[in-house]
């Protein structure tokens, strides 16, 4: 008997684990491509500092805006936040990688312009992730002026006014 409770419960244990993974990747999948980009240029920002040990995955939407002022063009704004797994950074295949619940999320903002489906390098993309325990609101109120910069050109509307999705 006692066998089999242990069988039943490391069965359930696993499938919870499988769920977990599952959702963090279709968290990322469920995101328009745009945002898919923007998210993918957080994570390369975050694998490049040496202190950072674990795999990160995006975890979930804060805001998201986009303007549309013609001719194929597009500002994004993106607010998310991602979440360390226990694999090590750099690792290839993360549809395995389980969340931690022991290190802080890191909270991320992103804005930049695409022209089709590009991101352009000018205006500069602006990507702003910190761990979320050491943001300010000096760090947001940074983060949302220079994207209004970003895309206040030739009397568009700003980016961050523009009615998006809040969660």
């Amino acid at each position: 008997m006692r066998g089999k409770m242990s069988a039943l419960l490391l069965l359930v244990l696993s499938a919870g684990a499988l769920l977990c993974c599952a959702d963090a990747q279709a968290a990322y999948n469920q995101l328009p491509d745009n945002y898919k980009k923007g998210v993918d240029m957080a994570l390369q920002q975050i694998n490049t500092y040496s202190s950072i040990q674990h795999h990160f995955l995006f975890f979930r939407d804060m805001k998201k805006s986009d303007i549309q002022p013609g001719f194929s063009v597009t500002y994004i704004y993106h607010h998310f936040h991602l979440k360390a797994t226990k694999c090590p950074r750099g690792t290839a295949d993360s549809g395995k990688c389980q969340f931690r619940n022991d290190r802080p999320l890191i909270d991320c903002a992103v804005c930049y312009k695409m022209f089709e489906d590009r991101i352009e390098q000018e205006p500069k993309p602006y990507v702003h992730c910190v761990h979320r325990p050491a943001l300010t609101e000096e760090m947001k109120v940074d983060r949302m002026n220079h994207c209004n910069t970003m895309s206040y050109i030739n009397g568009q509307p700003s980016i961050l006014l523009v009615k998006g999705t809040e969660q």
